[in-house]
């Protein structure tokens, strides 16, 4: 019994030993961390944590799905918010219990406790941005939010709008903000922004707008508004002045950044602001320009900010890193030959939380990288600065070098190298000369924040920080693992633990935000194709043995302390951190607790200081030098009375604001400066003069390389060959030449006509020499063959985008003694020359089709068209092929051409009809890869030997000449004008004016809607029998409805009548010459900068009489050609300089030693005597914009035969353009406003009403005595739209204007099918059948006839017609009486009574004086005098372009070989496309060609 007591208790005893050894084992301390798993369904595609917390969100965006888990990734529950409806998942910045799940729809979700519960919220009928961040945060009210959405129409992407919509509310409420935005911001985006006094509720809102008046990028512009745009302004951003072509704008710490795009030009400039109301553009070196896609803005300070700059382009880019003074506008070098990538991702990284140090890859042999443009491998060192950039080192190893994976080369999320940590850093790399491949590299770490580094472990691994760098963890990243590695040590020793699963390859190894935590997720796969596992593993530290830290396990560590261990100084003070020490066995355990910096002020240094505003660093960087573009330095005690003395002044510096320095040197003292200093240079007050002689008979060609909008610079470039082929430039527009490319005999001058910084020289060999600096520097290439011996044809053709991307067209097998082998072969470059490849053979002419607006998908940046002969045989048919892939593979677009013009929306086609060999065919494409046959009526046939003329097609619609009688010296022809696809035309204007060359007498009015003149032949069958041209000039203001005679001035320019009867425009108008006269195609009408204003050389009477004769005068109009007022006597030659404000005028065909200027549009004229000898001047010119205050006369002295002489003329010292012209933007018809809002009037109509709407245009008043500076917009806002009317309509498709203009179906067509709206927009229940009518596009007319609709039966959609027939119920029989009957009765008798008023017999025709002979005189031409009018005419109207290169001009001084095809197309002013480009738009009169 006893003894089975003592069993009994023995066994309890053993139970309790159990339990308790049971219950040790749970609560016992790990020796590692502990890991768990989790799969997902889908690969992880966003992921982030709540900060200060163990909760993440993750998205998959493969499935649609959200996750959350509250302990670090250990388990995940499914966020509820409908199954795969998640596009996005975003963090609040600024606030870490918020966060947002963007929707697919117009739907979306907000969370304001870290997920646990959320609210959806609606943005109406809109769908976020894919292109841009959707959300835009406010950084100290975390409930104001901003929406980056569009609402699309027709179900697509083809139609719509991006809208911003905000919140105040955290999204119980939201509203629509602004309309066609292009990305917007709060002012107070980041926490260390501080706006001006004058936002006082902090919703200052800064947004990229589109332009008032147009949706195209150059006219953007910046909009700023405290009330979410009930009211808004644009603010100045450089000399007084508004600036458009924003592209861009960013939060960057304390300041607020945007960019802006200088047409014609790659380059940016940037414009920074402190306070959201002031702004100052930023200054670089003069040898370094921001480009577009070139600049990356880096992670900035305080007080600073740092910018790369690329300076060599893909395929290895290289850049400069740049860092500015305080307040963002001067900046000066730091490093050279950064490292970046294509994506503009630069190796440059900040140490985390301590001030001053960086990591950056540098290239070695940047010089072998610039001269191969990009083509040589990069030799990649590291280094690292402990001074803010203005020293830089190596990184080593035991005294190695050692070279690190940077930002460039990223295989992690979040940094790269360092965390909150103190002091900690980490990254993959090796030592030796280079850096090496990823896979070719180790682990390393630094715990003295990277003075010195140490090997961690041997191949690359991703790492990560945790426990305010008490824990390090790593997990190999060259392939599939089984472990993990921590060290507890900064990395001396490392531990491995395996993982839950086998063979995990890492995909992002990460913690909470601050470091601070013990757990660490693992995001990783197994397997692979489509057995591809997605894991999250949780490494969990927390049960480890180690103890909690006591302060003796810390140590005071200094940042940027040297080898010897001495502190270093940033910002006026030394830098310190308490961290745990390397080897203390313990935790810090202080979860979410940030590591803080205590600071100890230092002595005032010379790097303590920086130049003040309006003063920069002289060369050596020592002296701060006043910048004289700011004027004469002030003086501000007013001391200085005049040159003489001296004064004391500021010094030039400035301590840093922020900096905490104390004693030391005090460079802010004030220094003595002289008087003189502060003086303005007094001006002249006359024109001056400077004459410039060159030993040669003739100039052949000359070209401006003209700065653009925002470009960065102030010198007016002109490139010039004389007929000795010697190449000239000037920089400050001909007061001074040098002569360059001395011994090499140039032949043509090609400037690119994308980018005007660039220019090519060609030589009559392989070599072609250019400068893509304007002239500051000269490179060459060598092509593979010489020029195409084509004269008519240009060598070169240029990407619109990118200005590297060339095609070349030269002569193969073209040596003596190959007869009948000599062809044109192309080749294309994509690295401007250096290396070149075969595109085509047996061609006539290549060229990128590429052009914004025109071809959208991912491979048209490489469309490219080309003519080739059949069967590479110079007798073969010319057929067009297309390819989007250097013609690795192409496509057959047309079997048999004439030519094919590329317009600025269109691209046309002559092409000989399959079916009937003696008739063209034109075919119409609006993206380069579908084109339709253009339609003309049907009893219409082109013959043969018709040419056509493309004119124009920046209005969404063709005007084309197509020539009717082509007899030689009697050429004319018939203005016809396209729907708005291209492909169905009507009549504009019979007997069009054209020469033997093809040119032809239409010209656009530049910057005014719908404005163009003409010349007419008036004497058809008279000049067809040899009897000579009697023409008579034209003019529409409703862009080719409607022509009417110029209506002549009463008094002649010596104020005497003029011997007709004005009044009867039939007998007695004003007649101009023409584009088929002009010795230089860039001398046309007008200017899109001097808004209404033409001049032109002609006489009144009832014919255009010859230009020499007696009866020639000059003429002017300051009303868009409503009226005219005679100038002077004879013909003169014209000029408008600053915008309009200041227009010269010299005569012509007659030596003179006297020109006269007007500063008052035309209304009085002031002689100026340039020369001591009668000169022949032969051009007068000036920059392409007409925005310069120089001129540039070019001729040969009475007497000479050896000289050919310029005069530079210089209106800049004149005392009327001293001051710049002021202008409020948002108020420009202020009491102190220089300017006036003008609106053009129709003469024949009623109201300013043209294409729907009232246009008003900024124009300068005429007695302000100032200068216009900077370009400005002339088209400023449509005041107001108006009532639709015919004229707001154009013809349906397969309806025709009948003799009344009303539209008629074609006889044997069906209307269009109206019902196929419905299958564009789902939304839709019901759609109108035809009527003949649809509405012009971009006509913004609201209300009134609205034809498309007028007497139209109105249809339910398919499948709608329940919801119809609700819609439309409830409508009395009374109401339908006076609807149906009583109104359309009294409508109709309203007009009845004014065309009985009206009527003469004559409605809809245009009367021509001796008759018209149209293309066929039964035909349907005769019964269509009037143009429907199709399109709103562009700001930027077409000028002439001469076809093929400047050195064809007719003959003379300026003379050289003429031909028979020519161009229409902008010219010099309006786009700026001065350059040479390819004769390719007057399609027809085929001949053979010289090969």
């Amino acid at each position: 019994m006893l003894l089975f007591k003592c069993l009994k208790i023995l066994g309890v005893f053993r139970l309790l030993l159990l339990q308790l050894l049971w219950l040790s084992s749970i609560n016992a301390k790990k020796d590692n961390p502990e890991i768990s798993s989790h799969q997902f369904d889908g690969a992880p595609s966003n992921f982030f944590y709540f900060d200060d917390s163990n909760t993440v969100l993750l998205e998959s965006r493969e499935t649609g799905r959200v996750y959350r888990s509250e302990d670090a990734g250990k388990t995940w529950d499914k966020v509820d918010v409908g199954d795969e409806k998640a596009l996005d998942l975003w963090a609040h910045p600024y606030d870490k219990n918020q966060a947002f799940i963007m929707g697919r729809g117009s739907t979306h979700w907000h969370t304001t406790d870290q997920g646990k519960t959320w609210k959806d919220f609606e943005i109406p009928k809109a769908r976020p941005l894919l292109f841009r961040p959707p959300l835009a945060f406010h950084a100290k009210d975390a409930d104001k939010v901003m929406v980056h959405g569009e609402i699309c129409k027709v179900g697509g992407l083809l139609d719509c709008q991006e809208t911003t919509f905000y919140t105040l509310d955290g999204f119980k409420t939201v509203k629509k903000m602004r309309e066609n935005t292009r990305g917007c911001i709060f002012a107070q985006g980041t926490p260390e922004f501080q706006t001006s006094e004058d936002d006082k509720n902090g919703n200052r809102v800064i947004c990229v707008s589109q332009g008032r008046v147009s949706f195209d990028r150059s006219k953007h512009r910046l909009v700023v508004s405290d009330d979410f745009f009930v009211h808004e302004r644009e603010p100045y951003l450089e000399a007084g002045r508004t600036v458009q072509g924003i592209i861009n704008i960013a939060g960057v710490k304390g300041y607020v950044v945007t960019a802006a795009r200088a047409l014609n030009t790659d380059e940016l400039a940037l414009y920074v602001t402190g306070d959201a109301n002031t702004w100052h553009r930023a200054v670089f070196p003069h040898d370094s320009r921001l480009k577009e896609d070139a600049y990356t803005i880096l992670e900035s300070t305080k007080y600073s900010i740092q910018v790369d700059v690329m300076n060599v382009e893909p395929p290895n880019p290289m850049g400069i890193l740049f860092t500015s003074n305080s307040n963002g506008t001067y900046f000066t070098k730091n490093i050279p030959h950064t490292n970046r990538n294509r994506a503009g991702n630069v190796d440059f990284e900040k140490v985390q939380n301590i001030q001053g140090i960086v990591l950056v890859n540098v290239v070695d042999n940047w010089q072998e990288v610039e001269s191969s443009f990009g083509t040589r491998k990069k030799d990649i060192k590291s280094q690292i600065t402990f001074d803010e950039g203005r020293s830089f080192q190596d990184l080593t190893v035991d005294k190695k070098p050692l070279h690190l994976h940077s930002v460039t080369d990223i295989s992690n999320v979040g940094r790269v190298f360092s965390s909150p940590s103190p002091g900690l850093v980490m990254g993959v790399g090796n030592t030796g000369k280079y850096l090496k491949n990823y896979e070719e590299g180790d682990l390393y770490v630094s715990d003295d924040a990277g003075l010195t580094w140490t090997l961690a472990i041997e191949e690359a691994h991703k790492y990560e920080f945790g426990d305010q760098g008490s824990i390090l963890v790593a997990v190999y990243d060259e392939g599939p693992t089984d472990k993990i590695e921590y060290s507890l040590d900064h990395g001396k020793k490392w531990h491995k633990v395996d993982l839950p699963e086998k063979g995990v390859n890492a995909k992002a190894l990460l913690t909470t935000p601050d470091s601070t935590a013990m757990k660490f997720l693992l995001l990783g796969t197994t397997g692979g194709g489509s057995k591809t596992k997605h894991w999250a593993f949780t490494i969990d530290f927390e049960d480890m043995h180690e103890r909690k830290c006591k302060d003796s396990d810390f140590e005071d560590w200094y940042a940027l302390s040297n080898e010897d261990g001495e502190p270093g100084c940033v910002m006026g003070h030394q830098q310190f951190f308490r961290r745990r020490k390397a080897d203390a066995d313990c935790f810090i355990r202080e979860k979410f607790e940030d590591p803080k910096p205590e600071f100890k002020k230092c002595k005032c240094t010379e790097k303590d200081f920086e130049c003040d505003y309006n003063y920069k660093k002289s060369e050596d960087g020592k002296k701060c030098i006043w910048d004289t573009k700011a004027g004469p330095l002030p003086d501000p005690k007013g001391k200085c009375k005049g040159e003489e003395g001296k004064y004391s002044g500021p010094s030039g510096f400035r301590l840093i604001p922020g900096n905490e320095c104390e004693g030391g040197i005090d460079l802010e003292k004030e220094v003595e400066r002289p008087c003189k200093d502060t003086v303005k240079t007094p001006v002249s007050g006359e024109v001056n003069v400077e004459k410039t002689a060159f030993r040669a008979k003739g100039f052949r060609e000359y070209h401006y390389l003209e700065r653009t909008g925002t470009s960065d610079g102030d010198d007016e470039t002109i490139v010039m060959r004389t007929d000795k082929s010697e190449i000239y430039i000037t920089k400050d527009h001909g007061k001074t030449w040098e002569h360059i490319l001395k011994d090499e005999e140039i032949t043509r001058i090609y400037p690119h006509a994308h980018f005007n910084d660039v220019v090519y020289f060609l030589t009559a060999g392989k070599t072609v020499h250019f400068s893509i600096n304007r002239g500051d520097t000269f490179d060459k290439f060598t092509a593979e063959a010489e020029p195409t011996r084509d004269r008519n044809l240009a060598p070169l053709s240029f990407h619109p985008d990118y200005k590297n991307w060339l095609i070349w067209t030269g002569a193969k097998d073209c040596e003596k003694g190959a007869k009948g082998k000599c062809h044109n072969r192309a080749y294309y470059s994509t690295d401007r020359g250096s290396h070149w490849n075969d595109l085509f053979f047996w061609v006539r002419k290549c060229e990128f089709i590429k052009e914004e607006g025109r071809g959208k998908d991912e491979n048209s940046d490489h469309l490219v068209y080309c003519e080739q002969y059949e069967h590479e045989k110079p007798d073969g048919r010319l057929q067009l092929w297309r390819s989007d892939n250097w013609f690795a593979n192409k496509k057959q677009e047309f079997p048999d051409i004439v030519d094919f013009a590329t317009m600025s929306e269109f691209i046309i086609v002559a092409s000989y009809d399959q079916e009937n060999k003696n008739t063209l065919k034109v075919g119409a494409s609006v993206d380069g890869k579908n084109f339709a046959d253009a339609l003309f009526p049907s009893n219409f046939q082109v013959q043969v030997q018709t040419a056509y003329t493309v004119l124009d097609s920046h209005t969404h619609a063709v005007f084309m000449h197509v020539t009717v009688g082509n007899n030689k010296g009697a050429e004319y022809g018939s203005i016809i004008k396209s729907n708005s696809n291209g492909t169905s035309y009507v009549l504009s204007l019979n007997g069009v004016n054209r020469n033997t060359p093809g040119y032809v007498d239409f010209e656009k009015m530049l910057g005014l809607e719908g404005v163009a003149l003409v010349n007419v032949v008036a004497n058809i069958e008279d000049a067809e029998r040899g009897l000579g041209k009697k023409l008579r000039t034209m003019i529409t203001h409703n862009d080719g409805a409607e022509w009417a005679p110029l209506r002549a001035p009463q008094i002649d320019p010596e104020g005497h009548e003029y011997p007709c009867n004005v009044g009867n425009l039939e007998k007695c108008s004003l007649h101009l010459h023409g584009y088929t006269e002009r010795r230089d195609p860039r001398d046309v009408f007008s200017s899109p900068s001097a808004v209404g204003l033409m001049m032109g050389v002609g006489n009144v009477g009832d014919f255009l009489t010859e230009k020499g004769s007696d009866t020639s005068d000059t003429f002017i109009t300051i009303d868009g050609g409503v009226s005219w007022q005679a100038v002077k006597k004879g013909n003169y030659m014209w000029e408008y300089g600053d915008q309009g404000s200041i227009i010269v005028i010299v005569r012509d065909t007659v030596a003179t030693d006297e020109i006269f200027y007007s500063l008052n549009e035309g209304s009085t004229w002031i002689p100026f005597k340039f020369s001591k000898t009668k000169v022949h001047v032969a051009i007068l010119s000036t920059v392409p914009s007409d925005n310069s205050r120089n001129f540039l006369l070019w001729g040969q002295e009475e007497g000479s035969d050896s000289e050919v002489v310029t005069f530079n003329l210089d209106f800049t010292q004149l005392k009327e353009r001293q001051k710049q012209c002021k202008l409020d933007t948002n108020n420009p018809e202020a009491e102190d406003s220089d300017y006036k809002l003008w609106e053009p009037k129709h003469p024949l109509q009623v109201g300013n009403c043209l294409f729907g709407h009232v246009a008003q245009y900024l124009r300068k008043l005429t007695d302000a005595d100032c200068f216009n500076g900077q370009n400005i917009q002339k088209k400023y806002n449509i005041r107001e739209n108006c009532s639709c009317t015919r004229e707001d309509f154009e013809c349906d498709y397969n309806y025709e204007p009948g003799n009344d203009r009303s539209c008629q179906l074609v006889s044997g067509l069906a209307p269009p099918d109206h019902s196929k709206v419905c299958k564009d927009d789902p939304s839709r229940m019901s759609y109108y059948l035809p009527t003949g009518y649809r509405r012009i596009p971009l006509d913004t007319c609201q209300g009134g006839r609205e034809l498309e609709k007028f007497e139209s039966k109105e249809k339910p959609c398919p499948g709608k017609e329940p919801e119809y027939e609700r819609a439309h119920r409830g409508l009395s029989g009374f109401w339908i009486f006076v609807l149906a009957v009583l109104l359309p009765a009294g409508v109709a008798g309203g007009i009845g009574y004014w065309v009985w008023q009206h009527w003469d017999g004559k409605f809809g025709r245009i009367q021509l004086s001796d008759g018209g002979r149209s293309f066929d005189t039964d035909g349907a031409w005769v019964r269509w005098p009037v143009a429907v009018v199709s399109a709103v005419v562009a700001v930027v109207a077409a000028v002439p372009l001469l076809a093929g290169s400047l050195w064809r001009w007719a003959s003379g001084l300026f003379g050289g070989r003429s031909r028979r095809y020519t161009t229409r197309s902008s010219f010099a002013r309006g786009r700026g496309d001065y350059a040479v480009v390819d004769d390719d738009e007057l399609l027809g009169e085929d001949e053979d060609e010289e090969a």
